[in-house]
């Protein structure tokens, strides 16, 4: 096992062509402060625009940030999606909705206290869902980026972990094959269950 070395995401950046909406969003919405930004005038190549690239801290030093380009005109006009890719009515709409940020709270108040600060705005809650150990409100913000607050409902346990690795291995040798498929999946993941069951009474 490879030593664990990171300490959780410095930004995660993406382009806005609404960089007034956007603070407006993060900053006068989420209460999140602009924490650093950079003015350049290009960047490398003679055709890279002028830009400003601004930060918002989202706790524990971490920071989501957004690129704004002077002169340049949205990439895309027409489509569901966000500003970084559209996609036409042939593509379902989970894998549309698929791309989002989740950012964490500490507790329930917390999150309702988001909620109400979000259904105040002009990007209220469009989702408020429990699912296995999390519960999570999502918006999309002024660059159509769909936003999750999530708190967790109880603590993940070993046991878990342990899970989501049988899965991720089981999942890895399935898509290895042709035709991957749910059940190939569950079949392949109890084959490993019984294989490695012998190694973890004793580490137990």
């Amino acid at each position: 096992m490879l030593e664990h070395r990171v300490q959780g995401v410095d930004h995660a950046a993406f382009p806005t062509f609404d960089p007034a909406g956007t603070v407006r969003f993060y900053r006068d919405v989420l209460g999140f402060p602009v924490v650093h930004s950079i003015c350049a005038a290009g960047w490398g190549p003679e055709d890279h625009p002028d830009f400003v690239h601004f930060f918002f801290d989202i706790g524990r030093g971490d920071r989501i940030a957004f690129f704004y380009y002077f002169g340049l005109e949205p990439v895309h006009d027409a489509g569901r999606g966000d500003v970084y890719a559209r996609f036409g009515p042939d593509v379902p709409e989970f894998f549309v909705r698929s791309r989002h940020l989740a950012i964490h709270v500490q507790d329930e108040a917390d999150l309702l206290e988001y909620r109400r600060r979000l259904d105040d705005s002009a990007w209220p809650v469009e989702m408020q869902i429990r699912h296995e150990t999390i519960e999570s409100i999502y918006t999309h913000d002024p660059n159509g980026y769909m936003v999750e607050l999530t708190r967790a409902m109880r603590p993940v346990t070993p046991q878990e972990d342990l899970d989501a690795n049988l899965t991720i291995d089981a999942l890895l040798d399935v898509v290895a094959e042709p035709d991957p498929t749910f059940g190939k999946l569950l079949a392949r993941k109890a084959e490993l269950i019984v294989e490695r069951a012998a190694d973890w009474e004793p580490a137990r």
